[in-house]
C-alpha cells in the first residue's frame, strides 16, 4: 500500500488563517489559542494524477430510488428504539457520557447481542484498554463472544488497515478521544487529531457500508469533547445520563438522521452490566408511600415516552434572614418563580420558609409540564396535607396563577391508567393554582 506524504499546517479555528508553524495569538483575527494543526488538501496539480472512480450522477427528486432501510436489530429494546428501530448500514453514532457512567459496558453489551447472530461479527477498538481489561469486564457481565475481535490500538492507520482485513459487520471505537494519525504531530485528544482521525475512519466505514459506533468524552459542562465538527459529520448523537449514586441510566438522542430526536431509553446499572427498563414509570415510583404530605405524582415526558415520578416537598419554617430554596432534579430558577406565584395568587404566604424539592430516584426533569406538581407539592407540605396517593398532575403554571395546557395529555393519562391511578388534575379539571388546590385536597 503506497502511502501519499502530505504536509501540515496551523490554521485558526475563527477565520482560517494559516500558518506553518503554532502561534499563540492568530495575527488575522486576534484570537489566543486558536490554532489547530491540520492536513493540507491535495493541490489541484497533484489531484490529476487521481483518477476518479466513480461518476456523480445528477437525480431529479422525484426519480431517486426509495428504498426501505433495512435496519440491523441490536436486540437490546431500549437502545433500538432510540436508534429509531435499529442501526442503519453505514451509519455513525456518536455516544458520549460522562466517565464511568457506562458507555463502554453498554456497547459491550450491544456487541455481544449482535454476535449471537452466527453470521455476524463485531470488531471492538480500544485505545484505553488493554484486552485483557476487556475480558475482565466481559467476564464480569458473562459475555463469552467468539465472535466479538478485540484490538487494543491508537494508530487509526492501523485500524483501518483492520477494519479494511476483517471486514466486521460492526465497528466499535473506544473512544476516539485516545486516537492518533501519523500525519499530524499534534497529541492524541488534541482538535487537530481527533478531527483527522475520525474523518479518516468515516471514510472507510462510508464506502464500505458498515456501521460504526464511536464512545466521546465530554467536557466539565457536559457536551462532546473536541471540535463541534465532530457532532456534525456523524449521523446520530447519542448522551448517556444518569447520576453516579443512582442505578438508572437515560439514552438521550440529540441528532438523529434516520429517526426522531425525542426518544429516550432507559437502562438500570446492575453487576452484569446495564439492563433495559421495560416499565420507567414503575421503576421511578418502587418506593411511594401511601397518604404522605409533600408527595404528588407528576405526568411528565422524557421524549415522547410519558414517564409517572415523584415529586417531593419539604416546606419547614426558616431561621434565616432569607428563606432557603433548594431544587434537586428541577431548575432552580423554575422552583423560585413558582414560590413566588403561589405566594401571590394563593394566599398560601411562604416568604418565610425554608423550601426544599426533590425528584424521587434521582431523574432531571426539565419540561414544564410538572409545575402544577412541584406547586401541588409544596403546598400539601405546607399544609401538612397529603394528597391522594392515586392521584397524577400535570399542567405548565403561568405568572398569573394559571394552569396551562401541555402536550400529549391522553398520553399521560393512559400511562397512569396502567398503573392504577384514577385521579387527574390539569388544565383540563382546573383553570387556576386556586381550583388545582380545591380538587387535591377539598
Amino acid at each position: 500500500m503506497t502511502r501519499i506524504k502530505t504536509e501540515t499546517v496551523y490554521e485558526c479555528q475563527q477565520c482560517q488563517y494559516q500558518s506553518p508553524r503554532w502561534i499563540g495569538r492568530c495575527p488575522e483575527c486576534g484570537r489566543w489559542n486558536s490554532f489547530v494543526e491540520t492536513t493540507l488538501p491535495v493541490s489541484p496539480k497533484s489531484a490529476g494524477q487521481f483518477k476518479s472512480v466513480t461518476q456523480s450522477q445528477v437525480y431529479t427528486l422525484k426519480s431517486i430510488p426509495q428504498k426501505d432501510l433495512e435496519r440491523l436489530l441490536i436486540g437490546i429494546g431500549e437502545f433500538d428504539h432510540v436508534l429509531g428501530g435499529g442501526i442503519v448500514p453505514g451509519s455513525v453514532t456518536l455516544i458520549a457520557g460522562e466517565p464511568g457512567i457506562g458507555k463502554s459496558t453498554l456497547l459491550l453489551e450491544v456487541a455481544a447481542k449482535i454476535c449471537q447472530n452466527p453470521k455476524l461479527s463485531v470488531l471492538y477498538v480500544s485505545g484505553e484498554e488493554s484486552a485483557r481489561q476487556i475480558k475482565i469486564r466481559a467476564e464480569r457481565m458473562q459475555i463469552n463472544g467468539e465472535r466479538i475481535l478485540i484490538l487494543a490500538e491508537n494508530n487509526v492507520e492501523q485500524i483501518i488497515s483492520e477494519i479494511e482485513k476483517l471486514k466486521p459487520s460492526l465497528v466499535i471505537i473506544d473512544s476516539i478521544q485516545t486516537l492518533y494519525t501519523q500525519e499530524l504531530n499534534g497529541v492524541s485528544g488534541s482538535v487537530g487529531q481527533v478531527r483527522e482521525s475520525a474523518a479518516k475512519i468515516l471514510r472507510v466505514v462510508k464506502s464500505s457500508h458498515t456501521p460504526l459506533f464511536l464512545i466521546g468524552h465530554v467536557t466539565k459542562e457536559g457536551v462532546v469533547a473536541g471540535p463541534k465538527v465532530l457532532e456534525h459529520i456523524v449521523d446520530v448523537v447519542l448522551y448517556l445520563e444518569g447520576d453516579l449514586f443512582h442505578t438508572y441510566r437515560i439514552l438521550r438522542s440529540t441528532k438523529n438522521r434516520f429517526g426522531s430526536t425525542s426518544e429516550v431509553g432507559i437502562f438500570e446499572m446492575e453487576q452484569k452490566g446495564l439492563k433495559e427498563v421495560v416499565n420507567p414509570s414503575q421503576f421511578f415510583l418502587n418506593d411511594q408511600r401511601e397518604k404522605t404530605p409533600g408527595s404528588v405524582v407528576v405526568a411528565t415526558l422524557e421524549g415522547e415516552r410519558p414517564i409517572l415520578v415523584e415529586i417531593q416537598a419539604l416546606v419547614t419554617k426558616s431561621s434565616l434572614a432569607i428563606p432557603r430554596r433548594t431544587a434537586v432534579g428541577i431548575d432552580f430558577n423554575r422552583l423560585v418563580l413558582l414560590c413566588a406565584v403561589i405566594s401571590s395568587r394563593t394566599g398560601v404566604n411562604l416568604n418565610t420558609y425554608d423550601i426544599y424539592v426533590n425528584v424521587a430516584g434521582g431523574l432531571k426533569v426539565r419540561e414544564p409540564a410538572i409545575d402544577l406538581g412541584i406547586s401541588l407539592a409544596i403546598a400539601s407540605s405546607f399544609k401538612n396535607q397529603a394528597a391522594d396517593y392515586k392521584m397524577a398532575v400535570f399542567g405548565e403554571v403561568g405568572l398569573l396563577g394559571e394552569v396551562r395546557k401541555v402536550s400529549r395529555e391522553e398520553q399521560r393519562i393512559k400511562e397512569a391508567q396502567k398503573l392504577g391511578f384514577h385521579k387527574f388534575i390539569s388544565a383540563e379539571t382546573a383553570r387556576n393554582l386556586n381550583q388545582a388546590l380545591k380538587e387535591a385536597f377539598g
